[in-house]
C-alpha cells in the first residue's frame, strides 16, 4: 500500500532538500517513491511555486493532473471565489479515498504560508527506521498522512525525538 504524506518545512527550500534526500534513499532501496511534489513559498510572493518530481517513469506515478488539482484546491480556489469552489466540491469527493478531504486541504492551507515549503510524497516499502535517521534535524512537521493512527503516532514520535536531540 502506498502512503501519502505531507511534510512542512520552516524554510522555502526545506522541502526541495528533503526531496533530494528521498531520491537518494530510493537509490539505496530504503524507500520507493511512487510520486512526489514540492511546494515552495518564498517570502514576499503572492502564491507558492509547485514542482512535480518528473524523473519517474513508473506506472504508479500520480501525474500532473492530480497534483494540479490538489494544489489548485489548496492554494488557488480560495482566491477564485465561491462559485468555482462549489464546482470543485464534486472533484474533492473522489480524492477522499487517499485521505484528501476538506480537513486535509484546510490543514495544508493553514500551515504552508509565505516563507515555508512542503513535500507531498506518495511512497511505499519504506525501511522506516533507516529513512527517519536521514531526516533527523530537518525540523519537518507532519501535516497529514494516510497511515493508520498507530503508524502515524510512531512517525510523529520519531520526529519529535529527533528534534529534541538536535
Amino acid at each position: 500500500m502506498a502512503t501519502l504524506t505531507v511534510w512542512r518545512f520552516d524554510t522555502a527550500d526545506g522541502a526541495q532538500n528533503a526531496l533530494t534526500t528521498l531520491e537518494r534513499l530510493q537509490k539505496e532501496e530504503l524507500i520507493q517513491v511512487v510520486d512526489a511534489a514540492v511546494v515552495s513559498w518564498p517570502e514576499g510572493r503572492k502564491k507558492p511555486r509547485t514542482k512535480q518530481l518528473h524523473s519517474l517513469a513508473g506506472a504508479g506515478a500520480l501525474g500532473g493532473s492530480f497534483w494540479g488539482l490538489l494544489f489548485g484546491l489548496i492554494f488557488f480556489v480560495p482566491l477564485l471565489g465561491m462559485a468555482v469552489g462549489a464546482a470543485m466540491g464534486a472533484l474533492t469527493a473522489s480524492m477522499a479515498d487517499v485521505g484528501i478531504d476538506d480537513d486535509f486541504i484546510r490543514k495544508v492551507r493553514d500551515k504552508v504560508t509565505p516563507g515555508t515549503s512542503a513535500l507531498f510524497a506518495m511512497t511505499s516499502n519504506a525501511v522506516t527506521d533507516r529513512v527517519l535517521e536521514h531526516f533527523q534535524g530537518t525540523h519537518a512537521e507532519l501535516i497529514s498522512t494516510n497511515l493508520s493512527a498507530e503508524q502515524e503516532a510512531k512517525l510523529r514520535a520519531a520526529f519529535e525525538e529527533s528534534e529534541q536531540e538536535a
